[in-house]
């Protein structure tokens, strides 16, 4: 089996997920876990949340479309379970968890990416 090329945009998506991480920590850092604040109620700027928007539909998308593909089907199908469960969890719960959350569900993804790439590598 070839990997299709959808899989040349895993290393974009992956780059997506450590920028998330990193935002993440900006927002739901320590610091702003002690004031009290809740970045969650807060609204970003149009623009980021524009763009931060469109980056997650695009992974769904590309996820969908890879699991579509039937190239690493249990890999991307983590993926989508993560992600789902991910947002069930943070939905829920307090804000000193949503970071630890956000950050197993980021490296769960970059894990599977990674994955992809080197059963892709491997394939080639």
């Amino acid at each position: 089996m070839t990997p299709p090329a959808l899989l040349y945009f895993s290393p974009l998506l992956l780059a997506l997920e450590l920028v998330q991480l990193i935002a993440a920590e900006r927002l739901l850092g320590l610091k702003a876990i002690q004031r009290k604040e809740d970045p969650r109620r807060t609204a970003l700027p149009p623009r980021l949340a524009a763009c931060w928007s469109i980056g997650i539909l695009l992974n769904g998308v590309w996820m969908l479309a890879m699991l579509a593909s039937g190239f690493g089907t249990g890999r991307v199908g983590c993926m989508i379970a993560t992600s789902l469960l991910g947002y069930t969890l943070r939905r829920a719960s307090p804000l000193r968890w949503t970071l630890v959350i956000l950050t197993f569900e980021g490296a769960i993804r970059m894990g599977m990416h990674v994955s992809l790439l080197m059963l892709a590598w491997r394939l080639r």
